[in-house]
């Protein structure tokens, strides 16, 4: 991943999509934002206990960065995360907020879909043969429900996309150092288990690969973060770290 500053604002960017002209992304780090402690500072959600007025301005942040250069650049779209695999296709008319989605889809340029995580995945899909995007939140239930599946299946179903074609990134999150299931034998599928590092502990950036390889999208066309939120506070919020913080912002933009 490639790491960028403007105006105090820092992001990522995945190599696989950094080079595709109609297509901006972003993971966003905590640093830049108007939010004070424990929420310090570009926090960008409403639901944590934040001040409301400094999460608006955040986001506020957010949009100006997203907009950027882009000469068509409508607004932006916020899908409030359920830990299901609800995913909702967003249009011109959209409302800016969609509640209970873990999941946007959209074919329309100019508009930022934005989902906000603290430890859960974020998925950037795009299909350069039809231009459509999705922005999905997987959080262990998300990757029980197999939402990334879901995701390419509606991607198939309602634009023909090929699997084989689709580009997937996903974000930092928690690491398997981390990820530590007690009751994994009644919260996780027996799938799951081969991926433990030691007795329950779970690496869900390859069980994320595994389940795209098994949805038909091709090794090299996924790129995993793998960069922990729990390990690097600096940077990131974690839940599971300090569990009253903040939401990272993950936004995609079609031109």
């Amino acid at each position: 991943m490639q790491r960028f500053k403007q105006n105090n604002i820092e992001w990522l960017e995945f190599d696989l999509l950094a080079d595709i002209p109609h297509l901006k992304h972003a993971v966003f780090l905590r640093h830049g934002g108007l939010s004070q402690a424990p929420f310090n500072s570009l926090n960008t959600s409403l639901s944590v206990g934040d001040n409301a007025a400094a999460v608006e301005n955040n986001r506020a942040l957010i949009a100006k960065q997203s907009k950027g250069d882009s000469f068509n650049w409508s607004h932006m779209v916020t899908g409030q995360g359920c830990h299901g695999k609800y995913i909702s296709y967003v249009e011109r008319h959209t409302p800016h907020t969609i509640p209970q989605c873990d999941g946007l889809l959209s074919s329309t340029p100019g508009i930022t879909l934005m989902m906000t995580h603290a430890d859960c995945q974020i998925g950037l899909f795009y299909d350069p043969h039809h231009r459509i995007i999705a922005n999905i939140h997987s959080g262990w239930r998300g990757s029980v429900q197999n939402i990334y599946a879901e995701t390419i299946s509606q991607m198939q179903r309602r634009f023909g996309s090929n699997p084989a074609d689709l580009l997937v990134c996903i974000s930092p999150s928690l690491g398997p150092d981390e990820s530590e299931f007690i009751h994994y034998s009644y919260e996780l599928p027996e799938e799951f288990w081969s991926f433990q590092i030691r007795p329950t502990y779970f690496d869900f950036w390859s069980i994320s690969e595994y389940q795209l390889q098994n949805a038909g999208i091709l090794p090299h066309h996924i790129e995993i973060a793998r960069l922990s939120t729990y390990s690097n506070a600096n940077d990131y919020f974690s839940y599971r770290r300090d569990k009253i913080t903040g939401r990272h912002a993950t936004c995609i933009t079609l031109l």
